[in-house]
């Protein structure tokens, strides 16, 4: 359940809305957007307030800007790309905030039309969540929604700072996945399943921790795998490890088995001399991997048995590829993963950028009952954290 309020418990017509968005889009060499999945995300948010005739004020961040600006991280091609897609102009700002912005917003915007303030982060007060940056923002509206859940877990300026100055609401997309997301920790169509992958134990500690004394059953992969495997006694060559985590392993092993989670590790890895893409491979059994060999994918009786453990599940969380998915020698675990799930009759949720990343590749996205827009958002709410994004908005 959602408990707080969204755009439709707040009076919006005729009102200045500020409307912190989540357009961190992928650009080429050339500064075209090669993913507009974010954008379209956001439409039916800005569909809702032109309808209402707000004057809506867009305010998003691009890529990593270290507080100053960068023309190649201007939200130009943003603004072009979306106007494109609501059928009206939208007025793009080379600034983030000015005396001159606040006239044009009161004195010479139509109410109905969009404009979009430039990339938040050329300022160092955005990420420092500085009390007169969001005070500034704050001056433009008289309302702020946040539809911007990729952010949610940043107490920035834009998702925090603002909503100690105007009434702060959830918009559709944010609302939809703290609904999604928290409906797999309180009430899964069970048996409930988790895949997590990628590199690094240390990433998915807290996740782990929490969905232990949830999920049925849990299926590690990736690169954390070997932290796992040398845990329990294995050699694992040069495989990615964490040797600091070793322990923790050991206790995650225990505590499964101590809440009856079943526990799947693969059984069967594709080594590789050397990491790389064209590197000599060849399959072997977790017993038998060799000392100057590394893990880069799991193999065929690994794919068979986390295949078997899909069927059977009512829901299914996935973060993680299994393998080295970007390279074709190593793609084959995750890819199989991949569409197991999606053809699977359960209740199928993704979140994280590789797992998204893997989805797109093989034109799977679709297939899923959700594919989560925020990464780090997703994750931190899984580990029982409370979003400043969310935090800060009006209850119910």
């Amino acid at each position: 359940m959602f408990n707080k309020k969204t755009i439709e418990e707040i009076d919006v017509e005729n009102k200045k809305v500020l409307v912190r968005v989540d357009y961190n889009v992928p650009l080429d060499d050339k500064l075209n957007i090669t993913d507009d999945t974010r954008i379209k995300l956001s439409l039916p948010t800005l569909n809702y307030l032109i309808d209402k005739k707000a004057k809506v004020i867009l305010m998003s961040h691009l890529g990593r800007p270290k507080g100053v600006a960068e023309d190649k991280l201007r939200l130009n091609p943003v603004a072009e790309r979306l106007s494109q897609l609501i059928g009206k102009n939208v007025k793009k700002f080379d600034r983030i905030y000015s005396e001159e912005i606040k006239d044009y917003i009161d004195n010479e915007m139509d109410y109905g039309e969009v404009v979009m303030l430039e990339n938040l982060r050329f300022d160092p007060g955005e990420k420092a969540n500085d009390q007169k940056f969001s005070e500034s923002l704050a001056s433009m509206a008289d309302v702020y929604v946040d539809d911007a859940f990729g952010a949610a877990h940043r107490a920035h300026a834009s998702v925090e700072g603002v909503t100690k100055y105007i009434p702060a609401v959830a918009g559709f997309l944010m609302k939809k996945e703290v609904e999604i997301l928290t409906s797999l920790l309180e009430k899964p169509e069970r048996p409930f399943l988790t895949i997590l992958g990628g590199s690094k134990v240390s990433d998915k500690i807290k996740v782990i921790n929490n969905l232990l004394g949830k999920v049925n059953s849990l299926i590690l992969g990736g690169g954390m795998t070997y932290t796992f495997l040398k845990a329990k006694g294995y050699e694992i060559g040069r495989s990615i490890c964490e040797d600091d985590q070793l322990d923790y392993a050991r206790d995650m092993i225990s505590l499964a088995k101590e809440k009856k989670v079943k526990l799947l590790l693969p059984v069967d890895i594709v080594i590789a001399r050397e990491f790389d893409s064209e590197s000599e491979k060849k399959m072997v059994s977790i017993q038998s991997i060799p000392v100057e060999w590394m893990g880069m994918d799991i193999g065929d009786k690994s794919i068979e048995l986390f295949k078997d453990e899909i069927s059977n599940a009512g829901t299914i969380f996935w973060n993680g590829p299994v393998g080295v998915f970007e390279w074709k020698n190593f793609s084959r675990g995750t890819e199989s993963i991949a569409r197991a799930v999606a053809e699977s009759n359960a209740v199928t949720v993704a979140g994280g950028g590789d797992t998204l990343a893997a989805l797109k590749k093989y034109n799977l996205t679709s297939e899923f009952s959700h594919v989560s827009s925020g990464g780090g958002a997703s994750m931190e709410l899984l580990e029982g954290k409370e979003l400043p994004g969310i935090a800060s908005l009006l209850d119910k």
